[in-house]
C-alpha cells in the first residue's frame, strides 16, 4: 500500500538531497545510532519484562555490502517495528522537530548537516546517498514482518513480507556518485570516526580474495568487529585520552564541535554510580523550547533506561550532555518512580554540585567563560529562581553589563560599590538601558548600575534578596532621600496640574523629579514587567499599556520655559512630545508614532 509523506518530510528530503549533500557521509552515523537505540530498547525489555526474557538475544549491528551492485546493508536485532510504527516513525514526524530543524539552518552546509541527528530526523539522511531505501522490520514477539520502500520522492510503500528474525534491516541502493560507501575500508573508517564508542558490537561482513598454496585465487568470507563496543564511562579515566572523550561526545550529542569541558566521576560507598557530563561549546537548538530533549541518558548497570527524563538534573542545567549509570536502581524502575526516587535525588544533588564546580573552574579563564556565558548565561540566572540551595554559587557565576563595564561579576561590583546596595535597571534593549534618563543621577554620583535585558531578569531580580550583605535595588523604584523644597513645589504646582489635565488617564501621576540630571522628563512604569509584556506580544496576545508615573526635572531649561507658557494649545503639544519622548527612551517604540510626528512637525513649522 502506498502512502504520501508528511509535507514537512518532503521539505526535509528535498533539503538533504539538494543542499546538505557535501557532508553525506554522516548518514552511516545516523543509521548506526538508530540501530543502537533499537538494541538499547530490547536489551532493557529482556532484563525487565518477563515476556521478553525467553528471547535469544545477543545484541549486535551487522553491516554488509555488495560492491558490484552498489548496495549497503545495516541490520540490527533490536526491538523492531510494527506496520503502524513504520508509518509513524518513517512517514511522519510526531514532534515539531522538522520545522524547528528547517528554521535553525544557518546556511553553512557542514554545520547544518550536523543538526540532522539533533532533530531526530537522521534516518532521512540515507536519501543523500540512496536512489532507493528498503526497510524490512519485524517487531520482537510479533509474527508478521513488513517492508517500507521509498525513493524519497514524495511517497513510500508498505507491504507485508517474510523475515525470520526480529529487528530491522535497511538496504540502501546507492546513487552512482555514492558507491564509495559499498567499500570495506570506507565503512571501517567511518565507523572509527563516528561510531567507535557505540556500546554494541558492529560486525562488518565482507569477502576477501586470497591466494592458496596452489596459487589459486579463492574468495574467503569474513566477519570482523570494527568498533570498541565498550561503555566509555566505565573505562578508568587514566586509560582514556582527550580524543576518546571528544569522539564520544560527538556521537552522544550529534555535534561536530568539541565540548568546552567534561566531568568523569565514579562514586563508591553507600551509593555506587558513574557519571560523565559534558559542557557543550554551543547551545542545543531546543534549549528554550518547552518540549526540549533531555541531554542526559540514564543507565542501570550499563543497561540503557531512558534519555527522556528531565528530572535527572535541574532544569536550568538542561544544556548538559552525558551519562548517569547507577548500580543501585532496579532495572524495571518506572518513570513515575524515578521522579520520587531517593537514590536518584542524591545522585542529582551531587551531580549538580560537580557540574557547578566545573563551571566555576571554567570561570577562571575569562575568554573561555565568555564563550560559555554567551550560550548559557540565561540558564545560570534561571537557576537563581529555582535552585535555592546553590543560589550563592550561581550568583557568583553571573556576569552583567553595567554602566561601568561589560562581563562584570557581583564580586567586582561589590569591590567598587559606594554603599551596601546593588543597583539595577530592567528593560528590553541594552542600548535603551544605557541611555535611560533614570541613570543620570547614578552616573553623576559615579554609582554603578547593572543593565538587565534578559527575559528572566524580571522574574529573578525581585526574589534575590541580597548578595554578601548587599541589597538589590531597582533604580525605577529608588527615590532620593533629598526632598524637593517647598518653594520649588509651589513654583511648579500649576504646571503639574496642567500636565495632569492634558495627559489625563495616560498617566497615573505627575511629579517633580530629583533623579534626573540633564533630561527634562522620564516615565516610571510601576508594577509593569517589560519582559513579560514583550513575551505576551510575541505570542500574539494583546497587552494593555499601564499608565506610568510622569516625572519632570525642575532644573531643566525646557521645563523652566514650559512653566511660563500661557498658550494652552502649544503647552499641550509640548507636553505630549515630552511624554512620548520619555516613553520612546524607555521602550524604543510608541503606540501612536503618527501623532508624535505631527506634533513635532507643527512645532518645527512654528519655530521657522
Amino acid at each position: 500500500m502506498k502512502h504520501l509523506f508528511q509535507t514537512e518530510i518532503n521539505q526535509l528530503l528535498d533539503l538533504m538531497i539538494n543542499s546538505l549533500y557535501s557532508n553525506k557521509e554522516i548518514f552511516l552515523r545516523e543509521l548506526i545510532s538508530n540501530a543502537s537505540d533499537a538494541l538499547d530498547k530490547l536489551n532493557y525489555l529482556t532484563l525487565s519484562n518477563d515476556k521478553f526474557k525467553t528471547l535469544d538475544f545477543k545484541p549486535q549491528i551487522n553491516i554488509s555490502f555488495n560492491e558490484e551492485k552498489g548496495i549497503l546493508t545495516i541490520e540490527d536485532n533490536g526491538i523492531g517495528m510494527s506496520e503502524k510504527e513504520l508509518i509513524d516513525n518513517l512517514g511522519t514526524i510526531a514532534k515539531s522537530g522538522t520545522k524547528s530543524f528547517l528554521n535553525a539552518l544557518s546556511g553553512d552546509k557542514k554545520k547544518d548537516s550536523m543538526l540532522i541527528g539533533q532533530f531526530g530526523v537522521g534516518f532521512y539522511s540515507s536519501f543523500m546517498v540512496a536512489d532507493k531505501v528498503v526497510v524490512i522490520s519485524k517487531k520482537a514477539l510479533n509474527k508478521k514482518a513488513f517492508s517500507w520502500i521509498s525513493d524519497g520522492k514524495g511517497e513510500y510503500e508498505i507491504k507485508e513480507c517474510v523475515k525470520d528474525t526480529f529487528g530491522t534491516k535497511i538496504d540502501i541502493y546507492l546513487k552512482d556518485d555514492s558507491k564509495e560507501f559499498a567499500n570495506r575500508w570506507r565503512i571501517e573508517s567511518l565507523v572509527k570516526k563516528y561510531s567507535d564508542h557505540i556500546a554494541f558490537p558492529i560486525i562488518l561482513s565482507y569477502d576477501e580474495k586470497k591466494t592458496g598454496e596452489d596459487k589459486k585465487e579463492e574468495i574467503v568470507h569474513k566477519e570482523e568487529q570494527i568498533n570498541k563496543a565498550k561503555a566509555l564511562w566505565k573505562i578508568p579515566k587514566n586509560e582514556l585520552k582527550d580524543e576518546d572523550y571528544i569522539e564520544f561526545y560527538q556521537n552522544l550529542s550529534h555535534e561536530n564541535t568539541k565540548p568546552l569541558s567534561w566531568i568523569h566521576n565514579q562514586v563508591e560507598g553507600s551509593l555506587e554510580y558513574t557519571t560523565l557530563f559534558y559542557i557543550p561549546s554551543r547551545a542545543p537548538f531546543d534549549l528554550f523550547r518547552v518540549d526540549y530533549q533531555s541531554g542526559v541518558k540514564l543507565y542501570v548497570k550499563r543497561v540503557f533506561i531512558t534519555d527522556n527524563d528531565k528530572e535527572l538534573l535541574p532544569q536550568y542545567l538542561r544544556f548538559v550532555r552525558g551519562i548517569i549509570d547507577s548500580e543501585d536502581l532496579p532495572l524495571n524502575v518506572s518513570r513515575e518512580i524515578l521522579q520520587q526516587n531517593k537514590i536518584l535525588a542524591n545522585i542529582k544533588s551531587a551531580s549538580t554540585k560537580k557540574i557547578l564546580s566545573e563551571i566555576e573552574r571554567i570561570s577562571n579563564d575569562e575568554e573561555k567563560y565568555k564563550t560559555f556565558y554567551k550560550e548559557f548565561g540565561k540558564l545560570i540566572k534561571e537557576g537563581l529562581y529555582s535552585d535555592f540551595e546553590n543560589k550563592d554559587r550561581l550568583l557568583n557565576l553571573c556576569r552583567f553589563d553595567t554602566t561601568q563595564g561589560e562581563f562584570v561579576s557581583l564580586k567586582a561590583y561589590k569591590d567598587r560599590a559606594k554603599d551596601n546596595n546593588i543597583y539595577y535597571i530592567i528593560g528590553n534593549e541594552l542600548e535603551l538601558l544605557k541611555n535611560s534618563p533614570l541613570l543620570e543621577k547614578y552616573t553623576k554620583d559615579n554609582i554603578e548600575v547593572l543593565l538587565l535585558n534578559d527575559e528572566v531578569d524580571s522574574f529573578i531580580m525581585p526574589s534575590l534578596g541580597e548578595f554578601e550583605g548587599m541589597s538589590f535595588k531597582n533604580v525605577s523604584e529608588d527615590e532620593s532621600k533629598d526632598d524637593i523644597s517647598e518653594e520649588i513645589k509651589t513654583e511648579y504646582k500649576n504646571l503639574l496640574d496642567n500636565i495632569k489635565e492634558i495627559l489625563d488617564t495616560k498617566i497615573k501621576e505627575v511629579r517633580l523629579s530629583n533623579r534626573l540630571d540633564k533630561s527634562p522628563t522620564c516615565v516610571i512604569s510601576e508594577g509593569s514587567n517589560p519582559m513579560m509584556e514583550q513575551l505576551m506580544r510575541q505570542m500574539g496576545q494583546e497587552v494593555k499599556e499601564s499608565a506610568p508615573i510622569f516625572e519632570i526635572n525642575p532644573n531643566n531649561d525646557i521645563i523652566k520655559k514650559l512653566n511660563n507658557i500661557d498658550d494652552k494649545e502649544k503647552l499641550s503639544d509640548i507636553v505630549y512630545i515630552l511624554f512620548d519622548n520619555a516613553k520612546l527612551l524607555e521602550k524604543g517604540a510608541l503606540s501612536d508614532a503618527s501623532e508624535f510626528s505631527k506634533r513635532i512637525n507643527k512645532l518645527v513649522e512654528m519655530s521657522i
